[in-house]
């Protein structure tokens, strides 16, 4: 019997669809669950939503709710497998604050949540709460495998990965529906069944470096001439990665609204019509939070009112797959993000979080090589990287300069805003995130009215 604790349990998505899935898995089904979150309110939602979801599964987990820092350990003690989908500051205030601030400056973003000044924001006050899930999970669970869905991944990951003992593994649904719903958008279905492919790179930008047939035959050549017709013809949700392809070579991983600011392309000022042209949205995931809390609050007030068991349907996360893999040893290939120990990918950093095929059995999380990218994407990754690496050395040395040096290295930030403007944008978001960010020592300057 495994014990399995979900950090950030007031997760409206990840701790359903993870926690249902191990609740669904044979090999889970009677795991003891620790629920862990500081909000008491989002952990007794939570926990009533989990409760049914076993009950309609066969009651056979056994659950468990901590609430608050003083009960953390308590949460970690003797887990085998630690879940993390915190959001630290929540839409509210938090996620607000990293969207308004850079709009006063001309900083449009459509996530925020990965790169950009909002991924930096977030990066720099997940880091610190990590830290110490790490310290915890070093001292009443040690061995146990650190399963992170939260983002800003390759931040984070990288945090964890070079600065604590702690075995993590950054895992994300955009890998393994990657080429599903490309070849679907492009009506070519018929490919889907047997397919090979090869996808790495670095979290939101790993690249379908290769797809083939069940007979073995390239799918490049006619995936590039419809994506080309599609964009022409019409207005559609995936114009931006469409045009990667046209401009790059290779398909990405992430959707094109979060693409959209990974870049200096296409959202900006002196070109209005891009946006249109490409049909970005701006401001996509405030809509998406406040719909979701909307969506979260009908699920848990209907279910109270029924008090019945809630079904559940096995999603496509990898949580409950990998844990199954690592008790039974059956083998598994996923995409996970790793240290790029050893130049998994030969043409990035050591010390970069990569994306890249990994096998997982009862040895472990093993890492595959794939050798060089096409030097074109190699330097996509690279205008993230930089970005990461500093925005990690800013959390480990609490010098404000780094957040500026990452904030002026972002590609679509330093596209639109003057290194002055940067500067002053940052001290504005330090300013007003105020407790929710550690203080960082360093000069200060003038903030903006």
């Amino acid at each position: 019997m495994a014990k399995i604790t979900f950090m950030g349990a007031g997760s409206t998505v990840f701790a359903r669809n993870v926690l249902g899935d191990c609740m669904a898995s044979p090999v889970l089904a009677d795991s003891e669950i620790a629920l862990y979150d500081i909000d008491w309110k989002r952990l007794q939602e939570s926990e009533t939503i989990i409760n049914a979801i076993n009950e309609g599964l066969g009651g056979k987990a056994r659950i468990k709710a901590y609430l608050g820092v003083e009960n953390r350990k308590k949460a970690l003690l003797n887990a085998d497998y630690a879940v993390n989908a915190i959001q630290v500051g929540l839409y509210e205030p938090c996620t607000v604050t990293d969207f308004e601030i850079p709009k006063k400056y001309g900083l449009r973003q459509t996530i925020a949540d990965t790169l950009g000044i909002g991924g930096i924001m977030r990066g720099l006050r997940t880091i610190p709460v990590m830290a110490d899930f790490a310290r915890d999970m070093e001292e009443v669970c040690p061995d146990a495998w650190f399963l992170n869905y939260t983002n800003p991944m390759s931040i984070l990951c990288g945090y964890m990965q070079r600065y604590t003992g702690i075995k993590t593994i950054g895992l994300c649904h955009s890998v393994q529906g990657c080429s599903y719903w490309l070849l679907k958008d492009l009506g070519m279905e018929e490919k889907l069944e047997g397919r090979r492919e090869l996808i790495a790179g670095i979290n939101h930008m790993g690249w379908l470096l290769d797809i083939r047939d069940k007979q073995g035959k390239d799918l490049y050549p006619e995936i590039k001439k419809r994506a080309a017709a599609k964009n022409a013809q019409e207005k559609h949700n995936d114009m931006v990665r469409y045009d990667y392809i046209a401009k790059f070579g290779y398909y990405c991983t992430e959707s094109s609204e979060h693409n959209a600011e990974y870049n200096p392309f296409y959202i900006k000022f002196k070109y209005p019509e891009l946006i249109e042209r490409f049909n970005i949205p701006i401001d996509e995931y405030p809509r998406r939070c406040v719909a979701q809390i909307n969506g979260w609050a009908k699920e848990y007030g209907e279910l109270s009112q029924s008090a019945k068991a809630k079904p559940h349907e096995r999603s496509q996360e990898y949580a409950s797959y990998i844990m199954e893999s690592l008790i039974t040893g059956v083998p598994l290939k996923i995409g996970g993000n790793v240290l790029n120990s050893g130049g998994l990918i030969g043409n990035l950093p050591a010390e970069a979080c990569v994306e890249v095929p990994c096998m997982v059995d009862n040895y472990g999380i093993n890492p595959c090589h794939v050798g060089r990218l096409p030097v074109q994407l190699a330097a996509m990754n690279m205008t993230h990287i930089n970005v990461h690496l500093i925005t990690i050395e800013a959390a480990v040395t609490r010098k404000k300069e780094h957040i500026y040096q990452a904030a002026m290295l972002d590609p679509h930030t330093a596209a639109e805003l003057s290194p002055d403007d940067i500067c002053a944008m940052v001290d504005e978001l330090i300013e007003t995130h105020g407790s929710w960010l550690p203080k960082y020592i360093g000069g200060n300057h003038n903030v903006k009215s």
